[in-house]
């Protein structure tokens, strides 16, 4: 499929080396974002325009909503609070502490308020990652053994989980429990793009059921049907789109971060940057995590 051109906005603030987990909150119409290897959380305000960046300790790659002061983070040695008003950071769950030859990278908040969250190796090292459950304190192990572990995201009534272990090229779905969120049975697989160029890597599931996946290496966006089945591809203006996210009060924009690491200077001037597409969508929030 022949991606179509779609004009791009980059809003404010430095590339990254590795852009990732875009997040949005409704209540203040801002989009936070991570730049994992630069240990950096960014934050836009829509109603200013300009973007804010808060250093962090450890390298950090997803952000879920708790409520109206409180954000979970996904940092490489667990779950952290932050409060949004003062940057401070408390650990409330551990994930893989122990393990310093592994770190964060996607995730994704169930409806039903339960976080799916991946590891991998910080070399992208095969099989040294796993993905993981979390909700009210509780953590489970789901699935091991996996390599970069991505595309996180969920069917709207919360039926149906979907990822992917990038390598392997292939999305995944599994039914899950939509009051909790846990497997209720084996992943099959959703869409096999293994032989196609670049690897699946974040995604978005929007009001309709169609899976938005960015195609990292491949400078694209593909739609899947809620069948499996390609609907459209976008083209995007770097190599390197690594998630999509829908933002707006309706949810009607899409979001896209992307990384520079290894991309020849000067080769894509928008690389690393977090991008507006100029797309009508129906979209969807994530949910808010539940902690306690």
């Amino acid at each position: 499929m022949i991606p179509e051109p779609m004009a791009t906005t980059a809003l404010d603030g430095p590339a990254c080396l590795l852009g990732e987990g875009p997040a949005y909150d409704a209540a203040t119409d801002t989009a936070w974002w991570f730049d994992i290897l630069g240990r950096t959380l960014f934050e836009h305000a829509f109603s200013t325009g300009a973007t804010r960046a808060h250093a962090l300790p450890f390298m950090a790659s997803q952000l879920s909503v708790i409520d109206d002061t409180r954000q979970l983070i996904f940092a490489e040695s667990g779950l952290y609070v932050r409060e949004i008003g003062t940057g401070r950071l408390t650990l409330h769950t551990v994930i893989e502490e122990s393990d310093a030859a592994t770190r964060c990278n996607d995730g994704r908040v169930h409806p039903s308020g339960a976080l799916w969250m991946g590891t991998m190796g910080k070399e992208g090292e095969e099989g040294l990652g796993a993905l993981y459950w979390f909700h009210r304190g509780e953590v489970r192990q789901l699935y091991r053994g996996i390599s970069i572990p991505n595309a996180i995201c969920f069917s709207p009534d919360g039926a149906t989980a979907y990822f992917t272990d990038t390598p392997t090229g292939r999305l995944m779905r599994v039914p899950t429990d939509p009051a909790t969120g846990l497997p209720q049975g084996d992943p099959t697989i959703f869409h096999d793009s293994h032989a196609a160029n670049g690897g699946p890597d974040g995604a978005v599931v929007d009001a309709e059921g169609c899976l938005w996946n960015a195609r990292w290496g491949g400078g694209r966006i593909d739609v899947y049907g809620p069948d499996g089945g390609q609907l459209r591809s976008i083209a995007l203006p770097v190599s390197q789109p690594t998630c999509p996210l829908f933002i707006g009060a309706s949810a009607d924009r899409l979001l896209v971060t992307s990384a520079r690491q290894g991309v020849k200077v000067g080769a894509e001037p928008d690389a690393g940057r977090t991008l507006l597409l100029d797309l009508a969508v129906r979209g969807r929030h994530d949910a808010r995590v539940m902690v306690a």
